[in-house]
């Protein structure tokens, strides 16, 4: 009976063992799969972001010349 006990108690040890180191490997898988979404994600950021600024300069077309600063001086009437 007491080698049935020990055998028992080394199998439950053992299968513990095996659950831990299962859920190790999980862990990893599972945190390569969240760094490749991130990564996934952040390439999906850039390119919206070139998009936009793509779809930015389309609508306002080639560069226009910056409207020249008012004079304060020249707004002031002569009495």
């Amino acid at each position: 009976m007491l080698y049935f006990k020990s055998m028992g108690t080394a199998l439950v040890m053992g299968m513990t063992l095996i659950v831990l180191a299962g859920c190790d490997q999980a862990e990893k898988s599972a945190q390569q799969v969240l760094d490749q979404a991130a990564k996934s994600a952040q390439q999906v950021i850039e390119q919206t972001n070139q998009a936009a600024q793509q779809a930015l300069s389309d609508a306002l077309g080639p560069e226009k010349q910056e409207p020249e600063q008012d004079d304060p001086a020249s707004k002031t009437q002569d009495i």
